[in-house]
C-alpha cells in the first residue's frame, strides 16, 4: 500500500465531505474553498479563491476572526469555537424545512495550522461543521428541563399543601377526640369535686360547733360549756373529722392527678421529638379516656419494663387514644381490653387487644384508609386510624399492625424504634 494518500482521493474527500473546509494565508486570502462552502454561501471557488476573505464576506465578525486566525499563526496550534458560544461563523441557512426552528445553521469551527518543512505555519485551514440538529435537540432538552423544573416546583407546592392539609386533619381529629373526651373528663373531675364540696359544707358546720365550744369555754358557765359539748356531739366530731379531711384530700389528689395526666397527655409545652416512656404515656391516656372505658370493659395491664423511645409524645398519646376508644366502641356490652408492652430487639411494642365484635377481612384491609369508617354518621370521622398509621409509620418509622377475627375481637400492635432512623414505606400496611 502507498505511504501517502493519493492527491486525487484527498481532493475527492475535501469536495464531497459534508463539512465546510476553507484555508487562508497570512493576508486572509482564500486558497481553498470546498464544495460545501460554495453550495452554502452560493459563492463558487472561482469567485472566492485568491480574494481577501473579509472582502468577499463583509458580514463576518472580522476583529474576532482575525484574532482567531492570527493566534493559530503565532501559537502554531489549533483553535476551536463552539456553536454554544458563537452560534455561527457564516450565516448559512439550514436545509430543514420540515422541522424548522433555527434561522441559521449552528456551526462548530476548528482552526488547523498547515506547517511547512521548517515548522512554520503557512496556512490556516478552517472546518465548518453543521451542528444544527444538536442545537435543536439541545434547545428541546433545555425546554424539557425547564418544564420539569416548573413541574417540580408545582409538585413541591402541592406537597406542602398536602402536608398542611394533613396537619389540619390531624389537628381536626385531635380536636374531635378532645371534644369526645371533654364530657368524660369533666365527669371524672366533678365526682371528687362534688364530695369535696359536700365535705366542706359539713366541715363548716363542724367548725361552727367547735367555735361555740371555744366561746363557752372562754366566757360561759360550766352548764353552757356542757350544753355546747352536747350540741356539737364532740365524740362524733373526733371520729368524723379525720375521715372528712382524708376523703377531701383524696378527692383533691384525684383532681390533681387528672389535670397532670391531661398535661402529660397533651404535652402542650413539649411538642417536639424527645425520649418518652410509652408505659407512662399509656397510663396518662388511660386516665384521660377512663370515662369512655370503665362502663364497657375491664382493663388488664401487662406492661413490661421498657426503655424510653425517641418520639413525639403528644402524637403517640393521640394514637393510644384512638386505639383505646375504638376498642371500647367495638365491645357491644361488657368485655375486656388487654394492654401489653415489651421490648423486641431495637423496637418497643405496645398492644391493645379487645374482646369486641372484630372485623371481616374486607373491612380489616381498609381500616387505614382516610375517611373509611363502619360507625354510623356522627360517631366517627374515619380519620382516627389513618392518622394513627401516618403518625406511627411516616413520622416515627415504626409499624402499626392489626389482626382481627369476626366475633372474637381485634388486636392492634404499635412498634416504634428506640432511635428514630427515618420513616418506613408508607404503603406497607400489613397484618400481624
Amino acid at each position: 500500500m502507498p505511504d501517502t494518500v493519493p492527491a486525487d482521493l484527498l481532493g475527492f474527500i475535501v469536495e464531497r465531505i459534508e463539512v465546510g473546509i476553507f484555508a487562508v494565508d497570512r493576508d486572509y486570502r482564500v486558497v481553498l474553498w470546498n464544495r460545501f462552502m460554495a453550495t452554502r454561501s452560493q459563492r463558487s471557488a472561482a469567485e472566492v479563491v485568491g480574494r481577501n476573505l473579509f472582502e468577499s464576506f463583509p458580514e463576518l465578525p472580522r476583529k474576532w476572526l482575525e484574532r482567531k486566525i492570527d493566534s493559530v499563526f503565532v501559537l502554531k496550534n489549533y483553535a476551536f469555537t463552539s456553536w454554544e458560544q458563537r452560534p455561527f461563523l457564516f450565516r448559512f441557512h439550514h436545509n430543514r424545512p420540515i422541522t424548522g426552528g433555527v434561522d441559521a445553521m449552528r456551526q462548530n469551527c476548528t482552526f488547523l495550522p498547515q506547517k511547512n518543512g521548517n515548522g512554520e505555519v503557512e496556512l490556516v485551514c478552517v472546518t465548518v461543521a453543521d451542528f444544527t440538529d444538536t442545537a435543536m435537540f439541545q434547545g428541546r432538552l433545555n425546554e424539557s428541563i425547564a418544564q420539569l423544573e416548573i413541574e417540580k416546583h408545582g409538585q413541591q407546592v402541592l406537597i406542602e399543601k398536602l402536608e398542611n392539609a394533613q396537619n389540619q386533619l390531624m389537628q381536626s381529629e385531635k380536636l374531635a377526640a378532645i371534644g369526645q373526651l371533654a364530657a368524660g373528663v369533666a365527669h371524672e373531675i366533678n365526682n371528687p369535686i362534688g364530695f369535696v364540696t359536700s365535705n366542706f359544707g359539713t366541715l363548716k358546720t363542724y367548725a361552727g360547733h367547735l367555735l361555740a365550744i371555744i366561746d363557752a369555754y372562754e366566757g360561759g358557765t360550766a352548764s353552757s360549756l356542757e350544753q355546747a359539748r352536747h350540741d356539737a356531739d364532740l365524740d362524733f366530731l373526733r371520729e368524723d373529722l379525720p375521715i372528712l379531711i382524708k376523703e377531701s384530700q383524696e378527692g383533691l389528689g384525684r383532681v390533681t392527678k387528672i389535670v397532670q395526666d391531661l398535661k402529660d397527655y397533651s404535652r402542650v409545652n413539649d411538642a417536639g421529638r424527645q425520649l418518652a416512656d410509652l408505659n407512662a404515656g399509656m397510663e396518662s391516656t388511660l386516665n384521660v379516656v377512663w370515662n369512655e372505658l370503665k362502663y364497657k370493659a375491664e382493663v388488664v395491664r401487662d406492661l413490661s419494663d421498657i426503655p424510653p423511645v425517641d418520639c413525639i409524645p403528644a402524637q403517640i398519646n393521640q394514637v393510644f387514644t384512638n386505639l383505646l376508644i375504638n376498642a371500647a366502641q367495638a365491645i357491644p356490652e361488657r368485655g375486656k381490653i388487654s394492654i401489653r408492652s415489651w421490648l423486641d430487639g431495637d423496637m418497643v411494642c405496645v398492644e391493645v387487644e379487645d374482646t369486641g365484635l372484630g372485623m371481616a377481612e374486607e373491612v380489616r384491609r381498609r381500616i387505614f384508609e382516610p375517611f373509611f369508617t363502619t360507625k354510623p354518621v356522627g360517631k366517627g370521622t374515619g380519620l382516627g386510624l389513618s392518622i394513627s398509621y401516618d403518625i406511627v409509620v411516616k413520622k416515627h418509622g415504626g409499624r402499626l399492625e392489626v389482626t382481627s377475627e369476626l366475633g372474637k375481637g381485634s388486636c392492634f400492635r404499635i412498634c416504634l424504634p428506640r432511635e428514630f432512623k427515618g420513616a418506613t414505606d408508607p404503603d406497607v400496611r400489613s397484618g400481624l
